[in-house]
C-alpha cells in the first residue's frame, strides 16, 4: 500500500524535474529509470550482506554504482557525467539480465544542469527497497498522479486483497496461473507465495523438488497492454526468483494470438473503465459488448479449463447494470461459471478511486454441481475507508474467506449442512452486533449467515426476471410471523404526490428562504447551519411544512429529515424528495423514526443500486412497505423514543464536551518532557517482509492499536521474533509513548512490554519519583486535544523527537499529581458511563421500532 513517504518522495522528484523536464511523461521514464537504477544497487548491497557479490554493477561497471555516484566531494558535472553514461551504457552490461537491459534501452538524460540532477538524484537516494513491491508503489503512483490510472481504469490492488483472492482460490504447485491484466504482477507474486508457502514443512523447509520449482514458475503466465507494465512486471518475477518470467505485452479484448491458451487459474483485477468509444474486440467473444469490464470477465470465464476457478475484481457495474451485454455476462455466469459474490466496501481503492467494487467467485466444477450461488458482504477489511487508509481492528476477510471456503466444500461434498438445506437463514429479528455471539458449534459459514452477512440465493430466483442481478441482498425475503399491524406502503400514507425540489445557486443566504442540501442533513437528521447557498428560484410550492420528511434520493440514498417548527422559510434540493404525512392516516414522527429503523437501512441497501449511480426515484420509496399501528400507539411509541433521545442527546453531549483539564497553579514549575525521560524514536526491521523477523512472540505496538478513549495499549495488530526485536525499540510495560505520525501527538501507556513502530516516540526511563506517568499521559492528552488539531495536525504533518523532547508540561509534586489523576479517573469513568448509556438507549430505540414488526425473520430462499 502507498505510504506517505513514499507518496512525498515521488511528488519531489516531479517537482524538481518539472523545469527541465515539463513533459509529464518524460517526467515518469526518467524517475523510473532512477529507482530501478538504485533498487539494482540496493539488490548488489543485500547479495554483499549475504556472503554472495555483486551482480549489477560488477566488472567495468562497478564504477557506476549508487554508492560512487552519491559519493562526497564528487563535482556537480562529474555526477552527471557519470549517470548520463551509466544508463547509456546499461543495455549493455553483462551483469543485468535482458529484461533488465530491455529498460534502459534507449534511455537518456534529457537535461545538462548538474544542479537538477544532484537534487533529483538526493530525493531518489531516500528510497530503501526492502522488498520489489515497493517499486510497483512507487511506479503505480507516478501513473495515478498523471491521471493515466483514471483513464485506463486500471487501479493499485492492495495487498491484503490479492492475498484475500488468492487463498480463496487456492491455486496449487501444478497448476497453471494467468493475470491477463497483470499490471505489476502482484497477483502472480501472491499465488507464487501461497504455493511455495504450501508446501513448506513445520521445520520451514520447502517440500517442492527442483523439478517441481522449476515447472512451477513455468506455470505461471502475465499479459498487460502497457510496455511500462510488462517492463516492471518482469523486474518484479525476476527478483521474486522467476528466473525467465513470463510476462507479454498483449492486448487481451482485440489480440487473437493467445485466444487459444487456457489456465487451471485466472486472478486479475482488470480495468475498469472503457476508451471513448469502446473496444473494439474481435469476435469470438460470447458476449457482444465494447465494454473492457464486459470482455475481460467475458474473456476469463472462457478461458478456465474444465475444473478451472476464478478470482475477479469488478466494479459494481457487472453486478447491477441492466444494458443486454451486463445482464448476458450475468446470465452465462449464472448458468455456467459462478459460485459466490463478496461485495467490498467503497473505498478499498483509495486514494486513487471511491469506486464500489465485489469479488466474483468462479469454478466451472463446481458451478455445474449446485443449484446456488453464495452472498458475502465485507464491511470492513481492516482499514478505514479515507484516502489515508489507516488500520483499524475491524476486518471480516479472513472470517469470510473461511466461509466462502466452506462453502465450496460443501458444494464439492454435497453433503454439507448448508447444501442439504438449500438457502441460510438470515439474521433474526432484534439480533444485533451487541448481542452475544453464535453458538460454539455453529460452522463460520452458518455464522455469518446468522448475522446478516452472508446468504445462498438459488439460481432459479437470480434468473426470474431476467436481470440476474448479483446484488445479494435482493434475495434477501423478509417473512413476518406475528405482527398484529396492517401492512402499508410509503405511498398510502402521504397527502398528494412526493415532490422533488429545485436547484440552487452559489449565493450568499439571504436569510429569506433557506435551501437544504443534502449534505445539510446529517446521519442522525439533524439540520447543519447553511450560509452558503439559495434557491435559483423561489417556489412557495416547495416550502417545508412541520412533519414533511425529506428523502435523500441520490448521494447519501435513503438520508431523511423531518421538518419541524422552524421560523423563516425553507426550500430543498433537486435530490430530496417531498413526502408529506398525511396526519389523519399516521404520525409523521413515527414515519421519521421508521426511516431510521435497520429495516430501512436493509431495504435502501437492497434497492440502491439501479444503474451507474446509486438511486432510488420517488416511486420506489413509495412502495416501501411497512406495520402501521394506530394513531394512539404511534403516539406512544414516538413518545418512548422521545424519551429515549432526550437522553442520548444528554450523554453525547457530555462525551463531545469533555476534555481533561489540569488547573495549573503558576507556582508550579513548568518542565520538557525530555528532561523527565530519554526520547527514543520507534523502529521497524527491514525488510517488512522477512519472516525472520515478522510474526513471532514480541508483541509490536502499532498507531492504529490506540484508541481516543485508551489510557493503556496493548498491541492487537503486529509482532516481531526474538531476531527481529533485537533490530526494533524494546519498551517496558508502563513506559509512556507518544505518536509522531498519523495522529501525532496522541499519548499512551504500554499495558505490557512491547517494541513500537518507527509511528511512535517511547520514553524511556521515566523519572517516576518526579512524575507519575498516569499524570503525564492526561498532561500529554490535554496538549493533544487542546492543539492537536490546529498546531500537530495542520503545522506539523508529523512530529520529531526533538518536538517531542521540547514539549512543557506542569509538575507540582507527586501527592498533589496523584490527587489530579484521582479527579479525572473519576470524570473518565462518568464520561465511559455516557458512552454505555448512549449505546443503550439507541438500542432501546431500535427494540421500540422493532416491536411493531413482531417476530421477523429473514430468509434467504
Amino acid at each position: 500500500m502507498l505510504d506517505a513517504e513514499t507518496k512525498r518522495r515521488i511528488d519531489t522528484a516531479r517537482d524538481i524535474l518539472v523545469g527541465k523536464v515539463p513533459d509529464p511523461k518524460s517526467q515518469v521514464e526518467q524517475i523510473t529509470i532512477a529507482l530501478i537504477y538504485k533498487f539494482m544497487d540496493d539488490m548488489d548491497a543485500v547479495s554483499e550482506e549475504l556472503g554472495g557479490t555483486r551482480r549489477f554493477f560488477a566488472g567495468e561497471f562497478a564504477r557506476f554504482g549508487w554508492p560512487k555516484l552519491m559519493r562526497s566531494g564528487l563535482g556537480g558535472h562529474e555526477m552527471l557525467n557519470v549517470y548520463a553514461e551509466a544508463i547509456d551504457r546499461m543495455p549493455e552490461n553483462p551483469g543485468i539480465p535482458p529484461l533488465f537491459r530491455d529498460i534502459f534501452n534507449n534511455a537518456y538524460l534529457p537535461y545538462r544542469d548538474p544542479e537538477t540532477l544532484r537534487a533529483f538524484l538526493k530525493v531518489i537516494d531516500e528510497f530503501t527497497y526492502d522488498h520489489s513491491e515497493r517499486l510497483g508503489d512507487a511506479f503505480e503512483y507516478l501513473l495515478s498522479v498523471l491521471g493515466s490510472q483514471g483513464d485506463a481504469g486500471q487501479f493499485r490492488t492492495p495487498r491484503h486483497i490479492i492475498d484475500f483472492i488468492v487463498a480463496v482460490i487456492d491455486p496449487k504447485k501444478n497448476e497453471s496461473i494467468l493475470d491477463p491484466a497483470c499490471g505489476t504482477a502482484g497477483f502472480l507474486i501472491s499465488s507464487y507465495k501461497h504455493i511455495v508457502e504450501a508446501n513448506t514443512d513445520d521445520d520451514g523447509n520447502s517440500t517442492l523438488t527442483p523439478d517441481e520449482r522449476e515447472k512451477l514458475t513455468a506455470n505461471f503466465k502475465g499479459y498487460d497492454i502497457s510496455p511500462d507494465m510488462v517492463r516492471l512486471s518482469l523486474v518484479n518475477m525476476y527478483l521474486h526468483g522467476f528466473q525467465d518470467p513470463h510476462i507479454f505485452e498483449y492486448d487481451t479484448l482485440t489480440s487473437e494470438d493467445r485466444w487459444n491458451e487456457y489456465a487451471d487459474v485466472i486472478l486479475a483485477n482488470p480495468p475498469f473503465m472503457s476508451p471513448k468509444g469502446g473496444i473494439r474486440p474481435h469476435n469470438r467473444f460470447s458476449v457482444k459488448s465494447k465494454r473492457s469490464e464486459v470482455l475481460f470477465v467475458d474473456y476469463m470465464a472462457e478461458h478456465l479449463t474444465p475444473s478451472g476457478r476464478a478470482g475477479i475484481i469488478v466494479p459494481e457495474g457487472i453486478i447491477f447494470q441492466s444494458q443486454n451485454a451486463h445482464k448476458q455476462l450475468r446470465k452465462m455466469l449464472v448458468e455456467e461459471y459462478l459460485i459466490a459474490v463478496a461485495s467490498l466496501p467503497a473505498g478499498v481503492f483509495n486514494p486513487y478511486s471511491g469506486v464500489k467494487t465485489s469479488i466474483l467467485i468462479l469454478d466451472k466444477a463446481l458451478a455445474k454441481r449446485t443449484d446456488s450461488i453464495a452472498f458475502f458482504k465485507v464491511e470492513n477489511d481492516g482499514f478505514d475507508l479515507g484516502a489515508q487508509r489507516r488500520t483499524i481492528d475491524q476486518n471480516d476477510l479472513l472470517r469470510t474467506q473461511q466461509a466462502v471456503k466452506e462453502y465450496m466444500g460443501n458444494v464439492g461434498n454435497m453433503d454439507g449442512p448448508v447444501c442439504r438445506a438449500g438457502h441460510g437463514t438470515g439474521r433474526q429479528d432484534g439480533q444485533d452486533k451487541g448481542e452475544p455471539p453464535p453458538a460454539a458449534d455453529q460452522s463460520i459459514l452458518e455464522q455469518l449467515i446468522q448475522q446478516g452477512t452472508a446468504l445462498i440465493a438459488k439460481k432459479d430466483k437470480i434468473a426470474e426476471n431476467g436481470e440476474y442481478n448479483l446484488s445479494g441482498e435482493r434475495y434477501r425475503e423478509y417473512r413476518t410471523n406475528d405482527t398484529k399491524y396492517a401492512w402499508v406502503n410509503l405511498g398510502e400514507i402521504i397527502l398528494g404526490k412526493p415532490t422533488y425540489g429545485s436547484g440552487a445557486r452559489k449565493v450568499t443566504y439571504d436569510n429569506k428562504v433557506r435551501y437544504v442540501r443534502i449534505t445539510d442533513i446529517t446521519d442522525d437528521g439533524e439540520l447543519r447551519s447553511n450560509d452558503s447557498v439559495s434557491p435559483s428560484l423561489i417556489e412557495p410550492d416547495l416550502f417545508l411544512k412541520p412533519g414533511d420528511l425529506l428523502i435523500a434520493r441520490s448521494g447519501s440514498v435513503g438520508r431523511t429529515y423531518m421538518h419541524g417548527n422552524q421560523q423563516g422559510n425553507y426550500q430543498y434540493a433537486g435530490y430530496l424528495i417531498r413526502f408529506r404525512i398525511d396526519p389523519t392516516k399516521a404520525v409523521p414522527e413515527f414515519v421519521y423514526h421508521v426511516t431510521k429503523s435497520e429495516t430501512w437501512r436493509e431495504w435502501i441497501d437492497s434497492n440502491s443500486k439501479t444503474g451507474t449511480l446509486t438511486n432510488i426515484n420517488a416511486r420506489q420509496y413509495s412502495s416501501f412497505s411497512f406495520p402501521l399501528p394506530p394513531l394512539d400507539v404511534q403516539r406512544e411509541i414516538v413518545e418512548e423514543i422521545e424519551g429515549y433521545q432526550r437522553v442520548i442527546n444528554g450523554a453525547r453531549a457530555v462525551i463531545e464536551n469533555y476534555r481533561p483539564h489540569i488547573p495549573i497553579d503558576p507556582d508550579w514549575p513548568m518542565v520538557h518532557v525530555g528532561s523527565l525521560a530519554n526520547i527514543v524514536r520507534g523502529s521497524s526491521p527491514r525488510p517488512k517482509s522477512d519472516p525472520r523477523y515478522y510474526g513471532g512472540p514480541i508483541p509490536r505496538l502499532m498507531v492504529a492499536d490506540i484508541t481516543r478513549d485508551g489510557m493503556y495499549a496493548t498491541p492487537r495488530l503486529d509482532s516481531l521474533t526474538i531476531e527481529g526485536a533485537v533490530k526494533s525499540r524494546p519498551m517496558k510495560k508502563g513506559d509512556v509513548v507518544v505518536t509522531v505520525s498519523g495522529n501525532p501527538g496522541l499519548p499512551t501507556i504500554l499495558a505490557t512490554d512491547a517494541c513500537i513502530h518507527d509511528g511512535f516516540v517511547g520514553l524511556r526511563n521515566l523519572k517516576c519519583d518526579v512524575v507519575l506517568p498516569t499524570f503525564l499521559y492526561y498532561c500529554l492528552l490535554a496538549q493533544h486535544d487542546l492543539h492537536g488539531t490546529q498546531s500537530v495536525g495542520a503545522v506539523f504533518k508529523n512530529l520529531t523527537t526533538h518536538q517531542i523532547r521540547d514539549f512543557r508540561i506542569p509538575l507540582p509534586n507527586c501527592e498533589t499529581q496523584q490527587a489530579i489523576v484521582a479527579e479525572i479517573d473519576a470524570e473518565q469513568a462518568a464520561v465511559a458511563a455516557n458512552r454505555e448509556l448512549l449505546t443503550r438507549f439507541e438500542k432501546k430505540i431500535q427494540a421500540a421500532i422493532g416491536r411493531v414488526w413482531g417476530e421477523t425473520k429473514k430468509n434467504a430462499q
